[in-house]
């Protein structure tokens, strides 16, 4: 028989002690038996000598038995419940104990470090984000040229990715072409949402934009009503009026509104829906995840963009505009392009990485507050002109999203567990 104790601060237990599990609640549920019953009094006052043993590490008891009558017998039920073997005056039972490594035992993380790490993960997030989003549009205002832009950023995280898994920094994740061939709707979906979304921050504030994309549960309730026949309760469409009131009224009320900058920030907001239908009903069940399937998501979509963003601008148009660039900005000009390039991979792996560790509903969450933390940032450093009106309906805007995410958690808990990819 081998059993492990898990001992407290201040127990000290002998190395002849033996446990036994009652079936019965009324009993107490440890019973220690003396060595007496068991071992010869020669070994007892032998085992008595012995130190005894550290309460800083589990003890396994092994017991071994010679010369069982025939009738004996031993059993474990279903509760763990072990049964003492009664064997003949002539036979002995030795109880043996030894202690386990502190490495055997798996540690059990606290919920104190559990929340200490999701915060870890949420401030790393927001930071991340808010400095993407202001190299993001200082580079756009000096070089005004999205979809290359948008193409160094994808560039950037694919070869940092290529360079972690070479060199065996991150596992390099276990793909077939079945999962290229699934995941290619989806880096569609993400090409053409990355790059309407960099083509609103060129035209219109990064404050704008985001509210305009805080508007995204609309579009996604919209498609799934409507295109995939999905029915929602009363709740959740109720949630999508201060959403769409919001981004109304901030979208009229914007001083330096323009047209391209507001559908820029609308096909991101329905690219990004469909990526995220395919992404739950394609990937779901394989395997790649997290920070992994965010650097293949990445590979591919900047496989489809490379000839898109040659055909749109050329390679003579980024050099006349590069020219420009470094001559009004100077060389601190390329330390821009590097930047918002790294940190549009890293706040996006980030992102990924805390679906791993997080809830769905916490997740929703932490992008409301990711988006108020943009909002807020930008204004502040770019000095945009904001109306009081502007703020009501952003703010009405963010409220309806928080909203939102709070309803939906509900009725799809309801329903059905939550997969997200």
């Amino acid at each position: 028989m081998i059993c492990s104790l898990k001992q407290q601060p201040g127990i000290a237990l002998s190395t002849s002690d033996v446990v036994l599990r009652r079936r019965s609640h009324s009993n107490p549920p440890l019973l220690p038996l003396q060595s007496s019953l068991l071992l010869p009094k020669k070994e007892e006052k032998e085992a008595k000598r012995r130190s005894l043993i550290s309460v800083h590490k589990p003890l396994h008891l092994c017991s071994t038995a010679k010369n069982f009558s025939p009738s004996s017998s031993s059993s474990v039920g279903d509760d763990d419940l072990v049964s003492a073997v009664r064997p003949r005056r002539s036979s002995i039972i030795r109880c043996e104990a030894y202690e386990a490594d502190r490495s055997e035992v798996e540690a059990t993380p606290s919920e104190a470090a559990k929340k200490v790490k999701i915060g870890i993960y949420f401030a790393t997030w927001w930071a991340l984000n808010v400095v993407f989003n202001i190299y993001n549009k200082k580079v756009l205002n000096a070089y005004p040229y999205p979809w290359l832009t948008s193409t160094l950023s994808l560039a950037c995280g694919s070869l940092m990715m290529l360079i972690s898994w070479a060199t065996r920094i991150v596992e390099a994740p276990k793909t077939d072409f079945e999962f290229w061939k699934t995941l290619f709707p989806v880096a569609v979906a993400h090409t053409i949402g990355h790059v309407a979304a960099t083509v609103s921050m060129s035209k219109v504030a990064v404050s704008f934009t985001h509210i305009i994309k805080s508007g995204e549960p609309a579009f996604s309730v919209l498609v799934s009503r409507f295109l995939l026949g999905e029915t929602f309760p009363v709740p959740v469409y109720l949630s999508l009026l201060p959403i769409i009131g919001g981004c109304a009224l901030a979208a009229v009320t914007e001083l330096n509104f323009n047209m391209i900058g507001f559908m820029g920030a609308m096909i991101s907001n329905l690219a990004f829906v469909f990526r995220n239908i395919f992404s739950k009903r394609g990937m779901k069940g394989k395997s790649v995840s997290g920070m992994n399937y965010y650097a293949c998501l990445s590979i591919l979509s900047l496989a489809i963009l490379t000839p898109f963003a040659i055909a749109v601008e050329g390679p003579q148009m980024w050099a006349a505009g590069w020219q420009t660039a470094l001559s009004q900005i100077g060389p601190q000009f390329i330390w821009w392009v590097a930047a918002q390039s790294v940190f549009y991979h890293l706040y996006n792996q980030v992102s990924y990485m805390s679906l791993d560790e997080i809830s769905p509903l916490t997740f929703s969450i932490g992008n409301t507050m990711k988006r108020i933390s943009v909002i807020v940032s930008s204004i502040i450093i770019f000095h945009t002109p904001v109306q009081p009106i502007n703020a009501l309906g952003a703010a009405i805007a963010i409220l309806g999203t928080f909203l939102y995410s709070q309803v939906e958690f509900q009725v799809v808990e309801r329903v059905e567990p939550i997969d997200i990819v």
